[in-house]
């Protein structure tokens, strides 16, 4: 395809490319760096992630700010999801079904979950589609495949980030004009940054896989939504883990992503539950699904062009 052909931003991201490739050839007969087709399923090459680190800030800007610039209420539709999530499973949860929480601010516990479960699924959602929203710029010009997943988890770390400050605020709103006040857990708070990172590599992992396998299987792709629906309902956002019948909580128990909602939530609110079995268990389950999801990914990668 012609350059001219291509949209502005694509374009934009290969004359950034270009740029760099010319900046690293001292001559033109020596080179600085050598694109090899050989490459082992182990072979990751990290350390190209970090001399294209400018393209990766140039995808995460391109994310986060191109996407909302042309609407009226810009960042706040970073917002204003999981503000009618929640009140929608308050509603319909809390009122009506009158499912038990463990926890006597009911705004914050669905607040807590919404906001932790739609980062992880977020991650997933924005890196299953890597290879075939990319091909194009993939088959033009080299620059580690890795970047764009990468890309994808960092700008949903940006919009977690906006609603996590508007959950700040709501928390400060408890504390100094309610009596509800939320039981902060400030002798845990270290384990926040652990639990962002266990969401960010797991989905993360999780996309890979799915981008991997789509590529080839593309019926995949209509069962991933369903399958982080059904993953969300096997997760407790919505209600807490004392309130499962005994003889279903063995599903919940082997869900890596049931600790890190419930060990957020226990943060903020004191309620669910802080088991740091589970948060091992969950911490080599991530370790585990981000090998394989990095060496799909590099297989994928060679020959993903023939198949997308």
């Amino acid at each position: 395809m012609p350059f001219r052909q291509l949209k502005p931003e694509k374009l934009y991201i290969c004359a950034i490319l270009r740029k760099k490739q010319l900046k690293e050839n001292k001559t033109e007969d020596e080179w600085t760096f050598v694109i090899k087709p050989e490459k082992g399923l182990f072979d990751l090459r990290l350390g190209e992630l970090w001399a294209y680190r400018d393209l990766l800030f140039l995808l995460v800007r391109r994310d986060t700010i191109t996407v909302y610039k042309q609407t009226l209420l810009g960042f706040f539709w970073f917002i204003i999801p999981p503000v009618l999530n929640s009140l929608v499973y308050i509603i319909i949860f809390g009122f009506l079904a009158k499912l038990e929480t463990g926890s006597d601010n009911i705004i914050l516990f669905y607040l807590c979950g919404v906001i932790s479960w739609g980062y992880f699924a977020d991650c997933i959602n924005r890196t299953a589609t890597t290879f075939r929203t990319n091909a194009s710029v993939f088959g033009k010009v080299y620059f580690p495949r890795l970047i764009v997943p990468l890309s994808s988890v960092l700008s949903a770390l940006v919009k977690f980030g906006v609603q996590f400050l508007f959950l700040l605020a709501v928390i400060l709103f408890f504390l100094f004009f309610t009596d509800n006040h939320p039981n902060i857990q400030w002798q845990f708070i270290w384990l926040l940054p652990v639990i962002l990172l266990l969401m960010a590599l797991s989905g993360l992992s999780y996309g890979l896989i799915i981008s991997s396998l789509t590529t080839k299987y593309r019926d995949l792709s209509n069962i991933v939504p369903f399958a982080i629906q059904f993953l969300m309902y096997a997760t407790p956002v919505i209600y807490s883990y004392d309130s499962i019948p005994d003889a279903w909580k063995w599903i919940f128990d082997v869900n890596p992503i049931s600790p890190m909602v419930e060990i957020f939530r226990f943060i903020f609110l004191g309620s669910d539950r802080l088991n740091f079995l589970q948060l091992s268990y969950s911490i080599g389950f991530t370790a585990v699904t981000l090998i394989v999801g990095l060496v799909l990914f590099n297989r994928t990668e060679r020959n993903f062009m023939d198949t997308v």
